[in-house]
């Protein structure tokens, strides 16, 4: 930048500061000679920096400061200088040298030690008193001063301290020193802030701003004012705005119901039942092991219509009357009572389907918060959220659920690479997988699916009608959205990731 311009856009109190700075980079020098305030120093350093007039390093350093009882001994005396000048004269009991050197018991305790082991003082009893008497090697140490001129040269960095021995005796007793880790701003002048420091700069003829008394006045005319810098960085500022995924979210259901579905919801505490078996899914099979829960001590069961838990009962002994065997073994009505906390959006799907509110044909969704044992990484959490849902009606075959799983990779993934492969789930057949490619993360699987089984569908809804289902991982779903590479950021509290996370 033109020196000449640079000067014209200083501020006030950089016009202070500037001219300082050709022979002072100490912080506090520079507050002491312009008689500015400290934060008014800081603000001017950090706009000349912003012009590449400084550059403001943070420097750490550890500092050996006067502690409480330090401050009081720079006024009083060491406490052993007291108590020597009042045996100075005459030996005396330890009573009225406490009282007449202001001693403190604590503090009398400290001299008895230090001036012993020093042959500072000689110690007998009389009358049941002790009585102190000075040596010589006392009144030497009462002319001592390396103590009390290490306590005035403080404030002092600790790497440059030579009196190694006196620091380190004082500050085993007790508030007389203290060592703090300061952060120091070191300065360094720029070739242009050489340049500009050779600039004869003054403020008196600079206006720095245009009021309107000015204006109603006529003063402005013939003032020089302050050239203004529009290309200068400001300070950021970080607006109100919702969090990243909360916000996706909400997208997701305005998307869902202007498509005309109904939202549906259940609770989080689920049975066993809505969880599992309603799903069709066998008791005691491995095919529970994809849905391992996290199950409730207390309440351990819960209250469910024994009407519609008999029927499910049939469906898996005999296969209520679908044309299907069931599993053939015995039903655990116990077992189905339990409380655990819901696996995936499907238990509030079999709600719905059980519901007397559902209506033939309907669309239905979900968007619910799941739990489940897992390894925690950049791809898999124990608590994730899922989005699900269904559509009934008479004349529903697999191409919809295809034709749905497309509509879900590229509206909501944001991406048309993407793959339906067969699967498995107890309660659809046929099932599929939507898998989508990440850019960072590869192929990740986003949503599972199917046609409800009809011995699934038979005891909730009363008949065998065709229902089209589906469970979407709404996280992997944002994070391709969002263009995150670790689903643990869909719920972080950095602060410095929150204001700069894409919005969608």
């Amino acid at each position: 930048m033109d020196i000449k311009k640079l000067i014209d856009t200083l501020h006030p109190l950089e016009r202070k500061v500037l001219p300082i700075l050709g022979r002072v980079l100490d912080f506090n020098k520079i507050v002491e000679e312009t008689g500015l305030k400290d934060v008014e120093v800081m603000r001017a350093l950090q706009w000349l920096q912003n012009k590449g007039v400084v550059k403001l390093k943070d420097e750490l350093k550890e500092v050996v400061e006067l502690g409480k009882n330090g401050k009081r001994y720079i006024e009083q005396g060491l406490p052993e200088k007291r108590f020597l000048k009042e045996i100075e004269e005459e030996p005396k009991d330890a009573d009225s040298i406490k009282e007449k050197a202001s001693l403190s018991k604590e503090e009398f305790g400290v001299c008895m030690g230090v001036l012993k082991k020093n042959s500072a003082i000689l110690i007998d009893k009389k009358d049941g008193k002790l009585i102190f008497t000075i040596t010589p090697t006392g009144k030497k140490f009462l002319e001592r001063t390396d103590e009390e001129d290490f306590l005035k040269k403080l404030p002092i960095e600790l790497k440059t301290l030579k009196e190694t021995m006196v620091f380190e005796g004082l500050r085993k007793r007790k508030d007389i020193l203290k060592v703090q880790l300061l952060k120091i701003k070191k300065i360094e002048i720029t070739e242009l802030g050489k340049k500009a420091v050779k600039e004869k700069i003054t403020d008196k003829e600079v206006v720095d701003r245009l009021t309107a008394d000015m204006l109603k006045t006529g003063e402005w005319k013939g003032k020089k004012f302050r050239r203004y810098d529009v290309e200068i960085n400001v300070p950021e500022i970080y607006g109100g705005k919702k969090q990243h995924y909360r916000r996706f979210l909400e997208e997701v259901r305005e998307k869902f119901l202007e498509l005309g579905f109904t939202e549906c919801d259940g609770p989080i505490v689920e049975s066993d039942f809505y969880n599992m078996d309603a799903l069709y899914m066998p008791q005691f099979h491995s095919a529970r092991d994809i849905h391992d829960a996290y199950y409730i001590k207390e309440p351990k069961y819960c209250k469910l219509d024994e009407k519609l838990v008999k029927k499910v009962k049939e469906a898996h002994e005999n296969g209520y009357r679908t044309g299907s065997k069931g599993w053939g073994y015995k039903f655990d009505i116990k077992k189905t009572h339990m409380n655990l906390l819901r696996t995936h959006d499907t238990s509030i799907s079999a709600r719905t389907l059980s519901s007397k509110k559902l209506k033939i044909p309907g669309k239905y969704f979900q968007i619910s918060r799941c739990f489940r044992p897992d390894v925690i990484d950049a791809s898999h959490n124990v608590d994730f959220n899922q989005v699900g849902g269904f559509v009934i009606g008479e004349d529903l075959n697999l191409k919809h659920l295809f034709g749905l799983l497309a509509m879900f990779a590229k509206e909501f993934a944001g991406t048309d690479e993407y793959k339906i492969v067969p699967g498995y789930f107890p309660f659809t057949e046929p099932s599929a997988e939507l898998i989508a490619k990440h850019p960072d993360l590869g192929w990740i699987e986003l949503a599972g699916s199917g046609m409800f089984r009809p011995e699934m569908v038979k005891p909730l809804v009363g008949k065998v009608v065709p229902v089209v289902a589906w469970g979407v991982g709404i996280d992997r779903l944002a994070m391709f959205k969002l263009g995150l590479k670790d689903i643990r950021q869909l719920f972080s509290h950095d602060l410095k990731f929150l204001r700069n996370v894409k919005v969608v």
